[in-house]
This record gives C-alpha cells, sequence and structure tokens, in this order.
C-alpha cells in the first residue's frame, strides 16, 4: 500500500515539474517572441525590396523613371534616362518623413567608375541637395580614377562625410565593383559615425569648433547653408552612375 501511495506521488510530482518546464518555455518564447517584435517595430523600412512607397524626387511630385524595382532592389537603370538627364540630378528623397536623430542602415552595388551618396538632414529649396546636406559617399574606389582618368582625395572616397571627414584607412574595406556592401550611418548632436562592411570609418562632433573650420576651409565655404538643417529627409543621389540598394531601414534616435 505504502509502495502505491509512493509510486503515485512519484507520477504527480513528474508531471507537475513538465507542467512548470512547459510553462516556462511558453513564458520563454512569448518574451522572445515579444522582444524581436518590440526590435523589429524600431526599424522603419524605407525600402524593402517590394515597393517605392514614400520616395520621390528631390522637389518633384513623383519618382523619376530611371528609379525602378529590378529583383527586389532599388535600382538606377541608365537605359531610360533621357539626354537632358545624362548629367546626373535626378536625386530622390524619401519623402513620407523626416529624421533628425538615427541609425541608417542599408546595402548598397555600383559597376566599375560608379558614384553615389546617401544624404540626410535635407530640406527641398532652390539649392542642390549636397550643397546643404551631408553625405556619405559610395564610389568605385578600385576602377574610378583609372576609368575616369583622374585623381580623387580621401574626402572623396567610399564612407567619407563628403568634403568634411576621411575615412580611417586601416578600417575601411574596400569591396570590387558588383560586390555588395553594407553601410551604416549614425547621427546624434554628440557624436557622428560612419561604417562600412561592420568596421567604423570614421566620427565626429557635428557643428563644433572643428566642424565650423572644417566648413570655412574647404568646399562648402561659399555654401552657408551646408549642414546647417538639424532634421530633414534622407536621400540617394543621382551621378549618372547604375547603382544598386536593398534593406534600407532607420531607426530614430
Amino acid at each position: 500500500m505504502k509502495k502505491s501511495i509512493l509510486f503515485t506521488l512519484l507520477i504527480l510530482a513528474f508531471a507537475a515539474c513538465k507542467t512548470d518546464k512547459k510553462a516556462e518555455k511558453t513564458s520563454s518564447d512569448s518574451q522572445e517572441e515579444q522582444t524581436v517584435t518590440t526590435t523589429n517595430e524600431e526599424w522603419i523600412s524605407l525600402f524593402d525590396g517590394t515597393t517605392t512607397e514614400g520616395w520621390r524626387a528631390y522637389n518633384g511630385d513623383d519618382l523619376p523613371p530611371q528609379w525602378v524595382i529590378k529583383d527586389g532592389e532599388l535600382t538606377f537603370d541608365t537605359e531610360k534616362r533621357s539626354e537632358a538627364d545624362r548629367k546626373g540630378g535626378r536625386d530622390i528623397i524619401y519623402a513620407a518623413e523626416e529624421f533628425d536623430n538615427f541609425e541608417l542602415r542599408w546595402e548598397w552595388k555600383i559597376p566599375e567608375g560608379g558614384n553615389s551618396g546617401m544624404l540626410y538632414h535635407l530640406k527641398e529649396g532652390t539649392w542642390g541637395p549636397p550643397e546643404v546636406s551631408p553625405e556619405y559617399q559610395m564610389l568605385d574606389d578600385l576602377k574610378w580614377e583609372e576609368i575616369n582618368e583622374a585623381t580623387l582625395e580621401e574626402w572623396q572616397k567610399t564612407g567619407a562625410d563628403y568634403a568634411m571627414y576621411l575615412p580611417d584607412l586601416s578600417q575601411k574595406i574596400v569591396k570590387p565593383a558588383m560586390e555588395w556592401n553594407t553601410s551604416r550611418i549614425i547621427f546624434t548632436p554628440e557624436k557622428v559615425e560612419h561604417w562600412l562592411n561592420g568596421k567604423k570609418l570614421l566620427e565626429f562632433v557635428p557643428w563644433s569648433e572643428d566642424w565650423e573650420t572644417r566648413k570655412k576651409a574647404g568646399k562648402w565655404k561659399d555654401f552657408p547653408k551646408y549642414g546647417t538643417f538639424k532634421s530633414g529627409y534622407i536621400a540617394i543621389q543621382d551621378h549618372d552612375s547604375p547603382l544598386w540598394l536593398r534593406n534600407i531601414k532607420i531607426k530614430k534616435l
């Protein structure tokens, strides 16, 4: 009789243990799902491979015909350009929302000799986007000079804060044309960072004394509005070069 009671108690204890573990796992799974959901909700997809909703021409109403989706990638198709468009200037903006402090991530590739840029804090007006908007440079560092028979400064090459801050060459991973790069910009009033292929290339303090000195001494000395806007649109530059982008997303900071 005692053995029978002991056996019954063991069975009940084992069942209770299984129930507790199942409940614990369910709770853990729920927490993990909640964490993933929360993380996903923090990021805003600017381009997910299926739609160009939110994008339009700078100072325009519609997306220029050169910017199309192919194979889930946002592409600048030079085959669709007219003679009037061959000097570039068909920049596009994500016009659905303006951003101030953010982390922006994207993947991109360009052909040999290709050139483009990712800009931020852009306001529309009578000026050209680079005259007011900081730019993360995207360029074929390996072949551009050979193809164009010209010499570039480091502030013109991939990862630079164009015409302002240079990338750390010891951290820079340069990929050949038509290979995918991953880039990241982190912007806060305390610090800006540029990343390329998992490595931090540079950092600086916006609107600092050093920043003002560089602006006044360099390319932007005759452009008083450069970098002065503290919020604005994200933009992609048309430099009359084929370009492919994917997984463009932003998180507010």
